[in-house]
């Protein structure tokens, strides 16, 4: 099985805050996790370690992901930028088959009505959306989900969750995407996870073992 992702002995600190301490870890081909833990001990740090936006201070990340897809916590959308247009920043936008697959990806987030649209003229969980569609539209190997589905009512986190878990199971078939979710809240928690870990006092460990 193909490893996409290996931290071994990662430690980060912020001044004299240690926010990670020798973590461990290791991420297979088609496999869902998911990290949990108090806020503000480090699993956005962590999220932002495992995919080369922040490089620890001790350690060693190994990625093997061609393609990384992350949805933080904030829509971060460039606001003079159409909602397909947000959606295509991370793509080959000189492939004309990726405007394509970018309106595939805000139908599949229910914005098809919305592509035209400024940031300024959607609604927060629009715009989370939209974060969520840019993800996705890159057809990542390892999805990082870093509390995704802030500002989304009931109705709406399920069907992003059906989503995200229809591309898990095409993953573990073999043709799809590996996922790492932060999330703070159990109903959050996506179905197909496999392992929950826990990220407290900069250590991380195995919380529970198979979610289904």
């Amino acid at each position: 099985m193909t490893t996409l992702l290996t931290l071994c002995n990662v430690g980060h600190c912020f001044g004299p805050h240690t926010v990670l301490r020798g973590v461990n870890f290791t991420l297979d081909a088609g496999r869902c996790v998911v990290l949990t833990g108090p806020s503000g001990t480090g699993k956005s740090t962590l999220a932002r370690v495992m995919t080369g936006l922040l490089r620890p201070q001790e350690g060693r990340v190994e990625l093997n992901a061609r393609r990384v897809g992350f949805v933080f916590q904030e829509p971060r959308l460039l606001p003079w930028r159409t909602a397909l247009q947000n959606v295509l920043l991370p793509c080959d936008e000189r492939n004309p088959k990726m405007k394509g697959y970018a309106l595939e990806m805000l139908e599949a987030v229910g914005l098809a009505n919305a592509a035209s649209l400024l940031p300024g003229e959607l609604s927060g969980g629009m715009r989370q959306r939209v974060s969520l569609a840019r993800a996705l539209a890159v057809r990542p190997d390892l999805l990082i989900l870093d509390e995704p589905f802030t500002g989304l009512d009931g109705a709406l986190r399920e069907d992003m969750k059906a989503l995200i878990e229809r591309l898990v199971q095409a993953g573990q078939s073999g043709a799809g995407m590996s996922v790492v979710q932060v999330a703070h809240h159990q109903h959050d928690i996506l179905r197909h996870a496999s392992v929950q870990f826990r990220l407290e006092h900069g250590a991380l460990t195995v919380e529970q073992g198979r979610l289904l």
